[in-house]
Formats: structure tokens, C-alpha cells, sequence
């Protein structure tokens, strides 16, 4: 198998809004249960549908007209949107329009039932939505029903000590609830263990560059099975992976 060329699986025709474009899409998940793509086509404002089987032409659109910046699925196949034009995360079950508001929804701001500017999101397994409230510089835990969130990491105002994140962007939370946060505008990636009142970083404590212990606006990360983390280094224009003890 040649893995140094890419397969086009959705989109691929030009940048447009047709069903069988995308404009900028900016997150994708992999739905099991039907083995398709759930793409946040960014531009075009909609979430879309892609069937991964062969002879794929178009996707369908699930959730249109909406200002999003994050994407999760939690195991119930439920989908949570970050609504950036609302300051709100949305769950919405596969079929349904409309969703329920799971964090803010309270207008732009910074108390705890508000968001400002949310990004990118994560679900865990009791439903506890985590969010990237960039503007505000935190994390937000929003148990599942709460009225409000909890202040996870950062929160002190925006900085680069350690209690202090700027515009915080990807977001990983493991099983100990321990979590990890892409602080774009710091140039590194942080820990948070659970209740800490501070952070440790964990890659990128060299500053803004582009040598190999460096980034250059980090946005988003995941880890692989065997703990390998990896991050989307936005304007170095690359995809780095770091082992983490």
C-alpha cells in the first residue's frame, strides 16, 4: 500500500457549496455505526455526511446555518457543535436540527454559565462536555444538566505562566481526567491534572519557532493508542508527533 499519496473521500471537486463540495472544511470524525464522515464544512456554515463506501459522489447535509469551530461524538452518537456566533456547545441527535444547549448559551461573556468564543470541544464518556472557551483563556468542564461550568485550567486572565493559557485551542481529556490543551498563542501543549490549579508544559517550552521542540500556533491534537501525542502546528504548516512520558 503506497502511503505517501492521500485518497480524496469527501469533497475534491473545487471549493463550493454544492453536495458534492466543501469550502474549507476544518474538523472530521469517523462514525462507525454507519461508516461514514461527519465533516464540519466550515464556510459553508454545515455540518455534512459523508458515506465512506466506494462510489461515494455527494454527502448530506445533518445541521446547516451555523457558526461552529468544534466537533465531538460521544458514544451514543450524539454530536456536540461549538457555536461561535452564539457562544454555546449544542448536542444534537443524528436527524435533529434544532439541539440542546449542553454549555453556555448565556451570551458572550465570562461568567461561569458563559462562553466567549468557544473552540474545540471534548465529550467524555459520562457526557461531560470539556470546551476551549478561547477568548476567556480556559478550560470549561460543564457536567452533563449543569447550569454552569467549572473552571478546569487557566481562568487567572490571559498570560504564559502557568496558571495562564492565550486562546486556547485543542483539547484532550484521558480516562484520569487529566487534560491536555493546545495553548495556540503560547506556542505549547499543557497538562492540567484534575483539580490542579496549575498547568506543566509539556512540548513547546522553547517559544515561537519552527525547530522540532517548537510551534508556531498550535491548534489541535489527538493521541494514538500507544500514547503518542500529535499536534496540528498551524502556521508551521505540519503535523508533529511527540512521545509523553
Amino acid at each position: 500500500m503506497d502511503d505517501t499519496n492521500g485518497q480524496v473521500v469527501a469533497g475534491g471537486n473545487g471549493e463550493g457549496n454544492r453536495l458534492d463540495q466543501l469550502c474549507g472544511p476544518s474538523d472530521v470524525l469517523i462514525d462507525k455505526e454507519t461508516d461514514s464522515l461527519i465533516i464540519c464544512d466550515w464556510e459553508n456554515r454545515r455540518v455534512v455526511r459523508w458515506s465512506r463506501r466506494s462510489g461515494t459522489t455527494q454527502g448530506e447535509i445533518l445541521i446547516d446555518n451555523i457558526a461552529f469551530a468544534g466537533l465531538a461524538m460521544d458514544d451514543q452518537r450524539y454530536i456536540y457543535i461549538s457555536d461561535y456566533d452564539k457562544h454555546e456547545v449544542k448536542r444534537y441527535q443524528i436527524g435533529d436540527k434544532n439541539g440542546a444547549i449542553v454549555a453556555g448559551g448565556n451570551g458572550k461573556g465570562a461568567g461561569l454559565n458563559q462562553l466567549n468564543w468557544p473552540t474545540y470541544i471534548f465529550v467524555d464518556q459520562q457526557r461531560t462536555v470539556y470546551v476551549s472557551d478561547r477568548d476567556n483563556h480556559r478550560v470549561m468542564k460543564w457536567n452533563k444538566g449543569a447550569k454552569e461550568g467549572i473552571v478546569v485550567a487557566g481562568g487567572q486572565g490571559e498570560g504564559n505562566a502557568l496558571t495562564q493559557l492565550s486562546h486556547p485551542q485543542g483539547l484532550f481529556v484521558d480516562t484520569l481526567g487529566t487534560i491536555y490543551v493546545a495553548d495556540s498563542r503560547n506556542h505549547r501543549v499543557m497538562r492540567w491534572p484534575k483539580g490542579a490549579k496549575q498547568g506543566t508544559v509539556i512540548v513547546g517550552e522553547n517559544g515561537e519557532g519552527e525547530r522540532a521542540n517548537q510551534f508556531n500556533g498550535p491548534i489541535g491534537l489527538s493521541f494514538d493508542r500507544h500514547g503518542n501525542l500529535y499536534v496540528a502546528d498551524y502556521w508551521n504548516h505540519r503535523v508533529q508527533r511527540f512521545s509523553i512520558e
